[in-house]
């Protein structure tokens, strides 16, 4: 990301000049008397648009629904919970 420093005046005789470089992905911080008073920054594009220019580019499929996340499956692999795990470890005295 280029940034550049403009003063007010310049910025208007050139405005379109500077708003083809923000388009290009520069941001334009704007000076008054050399301080700083504000700033032209490029739109970040949306998720719905990243999501769209990966579809695009061939690197994924989607048919454009949100997606509905399931409730998650625990499996317990072992005879013991992981509360008994706790227990037995709170049963310990480090101090001894």
């Amino acid at each position: 990301m280029t940034i550049v420093k403009v003063g007010t005046r310049e910025l208007k005789t050139k405005l379109s000049e500077y708003m083809q470089r923000v388009k290009k992905g520069e941001t334009i911080i704007v000076t008054e008397r050399g301080k700083s008073i504000g700033q032209i920054v490029p739109i970040q594009p949306t998720i719905d648009e990243k999501i769209q220019a990966v579809v695009d580019a061939g690197l994924a499929d989607w048919n454009g629904k949100k997606y509905k996340p399931g409730k998650p499956v625990v499996i317990n692999r072992s005879e013991r919970q992981l509360s008994d795990l706790v227990v037995e470890d709170r049963d310990v005295d480090y101090l001894s």
